[in-house]
């Protein structure tokens, strides 16, 4: 479906163009209309498939065609390098319009407080923010969202992970009952209907693709032993077949141990990880997205805070414990429709993770041999004698 069909005000249709979109997404296709209608939304697709776009389109367009927008729109994530990642969409589809932003965040120095305590004071259109230090600024005062119209959730399943449960209903106690309000989620558990069935007001439901991988990616499992893992990492770097690539750790330590090791080898490797200041974090990205740096290293956190085009190869140096964390991790690659690979470590511990991550995907991952100078690697079952979890079909939402 062509943008143009959407009747979007012709500014902001202008700045979607300049952005090279013309069609959008079936996540667009059917939440732009029930947004534009006014109702409330939860929605539940993949990472990658244009959630963004998906809420940002309808909401802006309807800014457009009013004239008191003072703190309109609140949109809450769960990191600051995704409210990071909003507000510079938000920045290039307004470009031609005179729709405001403001990112709202956690990590930066006095001078930063004090910016955004007055641009809201001022008022703007869009507020981009994390829940904790939107808190700050709703219990100081500073900030008011007595006239706020939209509310979006963005990667609700991410924020309750962290803990954001009550963060977010002591946020939603400042606003005004009348108000629209969408989530969305890359996952359904029952933790995200109880807190839909709080804030949502007869919501229209959308459901695409559930917990599933982008169809473009090439998924791959090494089984090894952890003294395996650095040599075989360091050749699948070298390889000239990837160019931009992000290795996910399961702890800090190893982001940075990783990070020394790539470097000594001559990599254009950088660690991406809590203890850095944001000023430090936001360099790194900038490097990443830029070209300069090929390699990027973090946990989980950049699993839901980056959105680069072009990521050629995600690897996954630990399976991740939670088996949708899987799902967001190689959900780097192959965005927009494109292709790319995703390959997972598996010890012998984590044979239980890898059994988990394919019953949720319904589906066995390709099993790939190591090359032989490293040895052995540990012992598998015969598929025929695994049982294929993955066959069973979950209950639709």
């Amino acid at each position: 479906m062509d943008f143009k069909e959407f009747n979007f005000n012709p500014e902001l249709l202008e700045g979607l163009l300049a952005m090279g979109f013309k069609n959008a997404t079936p996540i667009q296709i059917q939440a732009i209309p029930i947004i534009t209608a006014n109702k409330d939304l939860i929605a539940c697709a993949q990472t990658g498939t244009g959630k963004t776009g998906a809420f940002l389109l309808p909401i802006m367009n309807l800014l457009t065609q009013k004239s008191d927008r003072h703190n309109s729109v609140l949109i809450l994530t769960p990191t600051r390098e995704l409210a990071q990642q909003i507000d510079l969409q938000v920045e290039a589809l307004s470009y031609f319009t005179n729709i405001s932003s403001l990112t709202v965040y956690g990590g930066g120095d006095g001078a930063a407080y004090l910016n955004q305590k007055q641009s809201m004071k001022d008022g703007v259109d869009i507020i981009i923010a994390t829940p904790g230090r939107l808190i700050s600024h709703l219990a100081s005062g500073a900030l008011k969202l007595d006239k706020l119209e939209h509310l979006v959730l963005d990667e609700a399943d991410r924020m309750l992970d962290m803990g954001f449960y009550d963060d977010i209903i002591k946020i939603v106690n400042y606003l005004p009952q009348k108000r629209q309000t969408a989530m969305f989620s890359a996952t359904m558990p029952p933790k995200i209907r109880k807190l839909a069935g709080t804030l949502l007001h007869e919501p229209v439901q959308i459901s695409l693709a559930i917990s599933k991988p982008a169809e473009g990616i090439n998924q791959q499992v090494y089984l090894i032993h952890d003294s395996q893992k650095v040599p075989l990492l360091t050749e699948l770097l070298k390889s000239a077949e990837y160019n931009r690539i992000i290795v996910f750790a399961g702890r800090k330590e190893q982001v940075k141990e990783l990070g020394k090791v790539f470097r000594k080898l001559g990599l254009k490797a950088e660690a991406f990880h809590s203890d850095l200041e944001q000023q430090q974090r936001e360099a790194i990205m900038l490097d990443f997205k830029n070209g300069k740096c090929d390699v990027l290293i973090g946990t989980d956190v950049l699993s839901r805070g980056i959105d680069v085009t072009g990521i050629d190869l995600v690897i996954n140096y630990d399976a991740p414990q939670d088996p949708e964390d899987y799902i967001h991790r190689i959900g780097r690659t192959a965005r927009a429709a494109t292709n790319g690979t995703a390959i997972t470590f598996v010890n012998g511990k984590d044979k239980r993770r890898l059994a988990n991550i394919e019953k949720l995907i319904e589906r066995s991952i390709d099993r790939i041999p190591l090359p032989e100078y490293l040895g052995e690697a540990p012992i598998e079952e015969p598929v025929s004698e695994r049982k294929l979890y993955y066959k069973k079909k979950k209950k639709p939402f």
